[in-house]
C-alpha cells in the first residue's frame, strides 16, 4: 500500500426537478347479496374504468391490474355461515405521463360508480437523467473539496484511491394526495354530464446524491508561515 498522504472527503449534491410521471391507484367495487351478481357488477365497472383510462391514449404511460378479490361479508362477525353480501374489489394502477389530462382523468374516475381514486403520487422515472446529473455534481464537489484541502496544506492532488457512492435518494413533500370516492355515483343510465377537472399542481422532486472519496496528495508543506 502506498505511503503517500491521503485526503478523505465527502461530496453531496441536492437538485430540484419537476416530476416526470404521476401514479394513480384506483379501487373499483361491487357489493351484492349474490356472489355471481357481485362478480358481474364488478366486471362491468372494471371494464368501464379501463375503457375510460384507455381513451386517453399515449397520455397514460402504463395501465395495470394490481389485484382482484371477492369477499363474503358475514351477518355476525363471530358466527360462521350467515353471509349477508359479497364484496368485489379490483385494484387498478395507472401511470400518467401527460399532466395536462391528469386533473380531468382524476375527476372522471372519481365520478364512476363505486370507485375510489387515490393520488397522484408524483415521481421521476427510474432512468431519469436527474439522478446522473446529481451523481456527477456530487463527485465534482468531492474533487473540489479535496483540492481545497490540499491547497490549504501546500499540497496537490496526485491520484484517486477510492470513490464510493453513498446512494441516490429522492424525497418529496407533496402534501396529502387527492382522494375521490363515488360509492354511489352515477350509473350507465344517468346524465352524461362530466365533472369539472380538478386543478393539480405537480410537486417538486428533491434528488440527493452523496459520494465519499480518497485522494493521494503530494507531501504537505507544514512549515509555519
Amino acid at each position: 500500500m502506498s505511503d503517500a498522504p491521503m485526503i478523505s472527503v465527502r461530496g453531496e449534491a441536492v437538485l430540484e426537478a419537476e416530476p416526470e410521471i404521476a401514479r394513480l391507484s384506483v379501487h373499483v367495487q361491487s357489493q351484492e347479496s349474490d356472489r355471481r351478481t357481485a362478480l358481474d357488477r364488478l366486471t362491468e365497472r372494471n371494464q368501464r374504468c379501463l375503457d375510460l383510462v384507455k381513451s386517453y391514449g399515449e397520455a397514460v404511460e402504463k395501465l395495470e391490474t394490481g389485484g382482484l378479490s371477492i369477499t363474503p361479508l358475514l351477518k355476525y362477525k363471530r358466527r360462521e355461515g350467515d353471509i349477508r353480501a359479497y364484496r368485489g374489489t379490483v385494484w387498478i394502477k395507472i401511470t400518467v405521463a401527460d399532466f395536462g389530462v391528469l386533473g380531468e382523468l382524476v375527476t372522471r374516475l372519481g365520478d364512476l360508480e363505486r370507485t375510489y381514486v387515490n393520488g397522484p403520487d408524483w415521481e421521476l422515472r427510474r432512468d431519469s437523467e436527474v439522478y446522473g446529473r446529481a451523481a456527477r455534481q456530487a463527485a465534482h464537489e468531492a474533487v473540489e473539496r479535496a483540492r481545497s484541502y490540499a491547497g490549504a496544506l501546500g499540497s496537490r492532488l496526485t491520484g484517486l484511491v477510492e470513490l464510493s457512492d453513498e446512494g441516490l435518494g429522492r424525497h418529496q413533500d407533496s402534501g396529502a394526495p387527492v382522494a375521490l370516492a363515488a360509492a354511489y355515483g352515477r350509473g350507465l343510465g344517468d346524465a352524461p354530464d362530466e365533472p369539472e377537472p380538478i386543478d393539480l399542481e405537480p410537486a417538486t422532486q428533491i434528488v440527493r446524491a452523496a459520494v465519499e472519496a480518497r485522494f493521494t496528495v503530494s507531501p504537505p508543506d507544514l512549515e509555519p508561515r
